[in-house]
């Protein structure tokens, strides 16, 4: 069997791996070693105990946060010409073997714990993405997909579908405003703060003021410009205006649905759109109309325009203050059962606009063929 050609298989596994190894090992501190370096230590060590009193949340989220990885293996070793049974096998191999490393190193961590029922959920969460990808690959939309993505995008856009498939991640954080990405470098100043107190430097760093509040006109810019972060990256390889309309359409939905989902999860169902504050839906109304006027402008000249507006959105971010939906959810997120998620999706929204900018810097300097 002839290799296909290459996808974005492999580059977005590689980011789910690593999401994966963050949210297991998540805070990385209070590493121990249990017992010395002897054979009954070294077995207690291998051994994942059958933790009681597991939750069906647990279950869930342990079978949902592997079956993309093992979609994505197994597509990525269908791409590469291997036959459907040995990706799917070694799909799910690497996948289990992945899983138990994470709880054998759990061991090591004492706000972690390693369970043999989570190491089964993942290895059945990775079968399941796997057969789902080799069940995909026969009944061929493996090729529909590689059609549709040729017909859609620009070549070479596998950057820009790992920045559009992390943004609903990233707005699973409660951040200070609905939909603004961005708000580390607050965090960023006061460890830099931190390193140089008690030197001739302290004092120097400028930190942001946690009581600050924007104006209600500063919090719809930042609604509309977060709304439009998303569509800025698919704007600048997506081919057509009328993919384009489709892409702010789809855009707009899931940003509404991820951040929705986040206020559920946190408060309840009863309170799923308390989210919704009075610049909200201007916000969202402005953005809509903002990005039914892009759409029809050159590559380069969006990704110009989405330079600035990104770095506008991460000047305003950080200058909101905590808000009381801020608080509460960072409460939930912190002390309830969302602390796995919590550093992850934390940095993944704070990395997010950054990435973006990289994204399109280079999408803003390159040569291109094409007229647009």
């Amino acid at each position: 069997m002839k290799p296909q050609r290459s996808s974005s298989a492999w580059p977005l596994a590689w980011v789910w791996i690593a999401l994966i190894v963050y949210a297991s090992l998540h805070p990385f501190s209070g590493w121990r070693w249990m017992g010395m370096l002897d054979g009954p230590a070294l077995l207690a060590l291998a051994k994942l105990p059958l933790v009681r009193g597991f939750s069906r949340f647990d279950i869930v989220t342990n079978l949902l946060a592997y079956i993309p990885l093992g979609g994505l293996l197994a597509l990525g070793a269908l791409r590469d010409g291997r036959r459907p049974w040995r990706a799917m096998l070694l799909a799910t191999l690497s996948g289990s073997l992945l899983s138990y490393a994470m709880e054998v190193t759990q061991h090591l961590l004492p706000m972690r714990y390693p369970s043999l029922i989570d190491w089964v959920s993942n290895t059945l969460g990775t079968l399941a993405g796997a057969l789902m990808a080799g069940i995909g690959y026969r009944i061929g939309l493996l090729r529909w997909w590689q059609h549709q993505r040729d017909h859609w995008f620009v070549p070479h856009g596998t950057t820009g579908i790992v920045l559009l498939l992390s943004w609903p991640v990233a707005l699973l954080f409660p951040p200070p405003l609905p939909l603004g990405l961005g708000q580390g470098l607050g965090r960023l100043a006061e460890a830099l703060a931190g390193v140089l107190a008690d030197t001739a430097f302290d004092g120097w760093v400028p930190l942001p003021d946690v009581a600050a509040q924007l104006a209600p006109g500063g919090a719809l810019c930042v609604v509309a410009l977060g709304a439009l972060a998303p569509c800025f990256v698919g704007y600048a390889m997506v081919r057509s205006p009328f993919h384009r309309l489709v892409l702010l359409a789809g855009g707009l939905l899931l940003g509404v649905g991820a951040t929705t989902l986040s206020t559920a999860l946190n408060f309840g169902p009863e309170h799923a759109m308390a989210w919704i504050s009075a610049p909200v839906l201007p916000g969202l109304g402005l953005a809509a109309l903002l990005g039914l006027a892009l759409a029809w402008l050159p590559h380069r000249f969006i990704a110009a325009l989405g330079l600035m507006a990104l770095t506008i959105l991460v000047a305003l971010i950080n200058q909101a203050g905590s808000t009381p939906y801020t608080t509460l959810s960072l409460q939930g997120w912190e002390q309830g059962r969302f602390i796995r998620f919590h550093g992850l999706a934390q940095w993944v929204g704070w990395l997010w606009p950054f990435a973006a900018l990289l994204f399109l810097l280079a999408r803003s300097t390159e040569r291109r063929n094409s007229p647009r």
